[in-house]
């Protein structure tokens, strides 16, 4: 084989290489970037997964870190900006959705720190309320952002203004992270442990 020809074939490999990189991983059909842009940081997908209620695909989840985590300890103390997506499977009463989130929310916090973090749940609760329905497809992001706060944006558009406490997007985090995660498989699939 020439030089030539070897050149253009590692290079061929190379493309095919990078290519794959960029291409967007998948998970139950909906596209997941990698990376995504967050707030002027680029952040990779740590995990991503299927949430299954009884035998029912409900949303597709997918976490977004600056660096990898394998624990939710790891997840609670990054620093800079965080995100979880979620991208609906089926449609869903919105408000049926924040009040499934607020039981969550509720079983995996501490019951010292709920007082604190009520105003917070009031307001992600008027955040869903609002929404009615969402249908397949459609997608909300809840997104940590330094000197901000905890931003829920649904369809890509903001809702209200940044709740301030990063005890709050923590909270949120152990709907799926914490000891008891709506869904079990989810939590590893979110912490890169499993496909």
């Amino acid at each position: 084989m020439t030089f030539k020809r070897r050149w253009m074939t590692g290079l061929a490999g190379l493309m095919l290489s990078l290519g794959a990189l960029a291409a967007p991983m998948e998970v139950g059909g909906i596209k997941l970037d990698d990376p995504v842009d967050v707030h002027g940081s680029k952040l990779q997908l740590n995990g991503a997964g299927i949430r299954y209620k009884a035998i029912f695909k409900v949303y597709v989840a997918a976490l977004y870190l600056g660096k990898k985590a394998a624990t939710p300890e790891e997840v609670y103390a990054a620093t800079g900006p965080r995100r979880i997506s979620i991208t609906l499977l089926r449609e869903i009463d919105s408000n049926e959705l924040g009040k499934s989130f607020t039981k969550a929310f509720e079983e995996n916090t501490p019951k010292t720190e709920m007082s604190k973090l009520i105003p917070g749940l009031v307001k992600m609760g008027q955040i869903f309320s609002e929404q009615k329905k969402m249908v397949a497809g459609e997608s909300f992001t809840i997104d940590w952002v330094p000197d901000s706060g905890t931003v829920i944006s649904v369809k890509g558009k903001p809702q209200g203004e940044p709740i301030k406490e990063v005890e709050f997007f923590n909270a949120m985090m152990r709907i799926w992270l914490g000891p008891q995660p709506a869904d079990g498989k989810l939590k590893e699939q979110l912490l890169g442990k499993a496909s």
